[in-house]
């Protein structure tokens, strides 16, 4: 639980590095309240953390916005309905800058949560059976990460490995 709470500040204090740099940026130089982006569930608890020593200690009301998805908190952000967002890595931003035409900036780094599998039946990648499906990501960047993951856990090797004609997972395919 002590190494939980400590991983979670930890986190909170790289957030808070870069809430308070996008409090700089507006107008006026005593900036007090920002909005920002997080997607639901762990990365908005860490950012509850963060939140509030943001008010303790520097002063600064940060207001998060909820969201599912991973698309939507860059539309936000650049569409200015959002001061910053917190959910993404640099390649992921730097794929979506492309992409959408957007010129967003990294203002300071955050936490990527490590990718993770989930099964009620399999303990393992290597359970695999070939012809199986899996979920991956719906991004370029993160689903090369994950095809590293799945490597390097069952050394599949790339031949053998494609997308889903549905775009619904990846298949592993016989040798």
């Amino acid at each position: 639980m002590k190494r939980m709470r400590l991983r979670l500040r930890a986190a909170a204090a790289v957030m808070l590095a870069g809430l308070a740099l996008v409090g700089c940026d507006q107008k006026g130089n005593e900036a007090k309240h920002i909005k920002v982006g997080v997607i639901n569930g762990a990365e908005q608890d860490v950012a509850e953390v963060a939140k509030k020593v943001a008010k303790e200690k520097y002063g600064l009301e940060v207001e998060l916005v909820g969201f599912s998805g991973s698309l939507l908190p860059n539309e936000s952000t650049n569409a200015g309905d959002l001061d910053a967002n917190v959910f993404q890595h640099r390649p992921f931003l730097e794929q979506d800058n492309k992409a959408h035409n957007y010129h967003l900036v990294a203002v300071g780094n955050t936490f990527v949560f490590p990718m993770a599998g989930y099964s009620r039946k399999i303990k393992s990648v290597a359970e695999l059976k070939d012809g199986a499906t899996i979920a991956i990501p719906n991004d370029p960047t993160n689903l090369g990460r994950r095809y590293c993951c799945c490597k390097r856990e069952a050394d599949y090797p790339q031949s053998r490995d494609r997308p889903a004609a549905d775009g619904g997972g990846y298949h592993r395919q016989p040798a």
